[in-house]
């Protein structure tokens, strides 16, 4: 019995001893490689004096921020008192007890992105291929004017085709329709759910040729000329081909990053539609991910919830842009 226990301390303490030598080594290793890191910092370090102000302002502005919001997501915290902490139930009552997001948000934030996203990224291209084609003088021109709506905001814009849309005889859609003998009476387009989303669709769509647009045109223009020349002795014989099989594969890296600021845009758009109709809007018809984050932050004054909100937000975003290098990132080999 005593051999046994003799031989088990000595088990013990053989293994202690390994963990002993395993942990001093690792420290080791993070002292050398610490030590290594700043003699590196040190020696490039006027470059690193050049990206400060760079990374301050990253640091301040987006690091510190999702931070925030990650521990707030996680709090009770009405701006007044001292932020309580609720751990996960926050995320619970969002997607079990929260029935305007799960009835309406969700449901108009899908619809939304569906029909804004990939309709004004195949706008944005179709558009920036055409007017590729013009003269250089033209070609400034119809570029501006094109890009001026994106220069104004989401509700500047809303503001502009409010008065389009305006549900009495003043407003110039209702004139157009009294004119034509179309309708008999105004119709009151901002306050009825049947056509709010479809107007916050049309209008987000004009107002979304933004940068992604002028990356999309500048990645049309700097196709090398000589690959359609080639691609004409290779049997391409027409303006669809060409696009398909030059214009596209030489661009990716300009379709990606346009791509990523559509998608961006879209999902952080709300601000269209409540400008239009208020917050929250008629039957919630208009309501996207954005407005609902509004609503309990700026109006309910629920800023725990809506930092819940602003997390799941932003990790949809990330799962997105994950796909998107996917599908159009150049593969290691491949020209772009």
């Amino acid at each position: 019995m005593r051999n046994v226990m003799s031989s088990n301390t000595q088990i013990k303490t053989r293994v202690n001893s390994q963990r002993i030598v395993v942990t001093g080594n690792v420290k080791r290793n993070i002292g050398t490689q610490l030590k290594g890191l700043m003699i590196e910092v040190w020696k490039y370090r006027l470059s690193y004096l050049f990206i400060a102000p760079f990374f301050i302002a990253f640091f301040i502005f987006i690091v510190l921020p999702i931070a925030a919001g990650i521990a707030l997501s996680f709090t009770y915290f009405n701006a007044i008192e001292f932020p309580t902490w609720v751990g996960w139930l926050n995320f619970q009552h969002l997607f079990s007890q929260d029935i305007i997001f799960l009835q309406h948000v969700l449901p108009n934030s899908f619809k939304f992105a569906v029909f804004v996203g990939p309709l004004g990224y195949a706008c944005a291209f179709l558009l920036a291929w055409f007017i590729a084609q013009l003269p250089g003088t033209l070609r400034i021109w119809y570029a501006l004017a094109m890009y001026a709506p994106s220069l104004t905001g989401g509700v500047a814009i809303a503001v502009v085709w409010q008065v389009a849309f305006t549900g009495d005889r003043t407003g110039y859609i209702n004139s157009f329709l009294l004119k034509l003998g179309l309708i008999e009476k105004p119709i009151l387009f901002l306050a009825d759910k049947d056509y709010l989303m479809n107007i916050m669709i049309l209008v987000s769509i004009w107002g979304s040729m933004g940068i992604g647009f002028l990356a999309l045109l500048a990645g049309i223009l700097n196709v090398d000329k000589q690959l359609y020349e080639a691609g004409q002795i290779d049997g391409i014989s027409s303006r669809l081909q060409e696009i398909w099989y030059i214009t596209i594969p030489s661009m990716k890296p300009q379709m990606l990053f346009a791509a990523i600021i559509s998608i961006v845009n879209t999902l952080k758009s709300g601000g269209v539609g409540t400008a239009m109709a208020g917050n929250p809007t008629p039957d919630y018809a208009g309501q996207l991910m954005v407005s609902h984050i509004d609503d309990y932050g700026f109006i309910r004054f629920e800023l725990g919830y809506a930092s819940a909100i602003s997390i799941v937000l932003l990790v949809i975003m990330l799962l997105l842009n994950r796909l998107l290098r996917a599908l159009f990132d150049p593969k290691e080999g491949e020209e772009g």
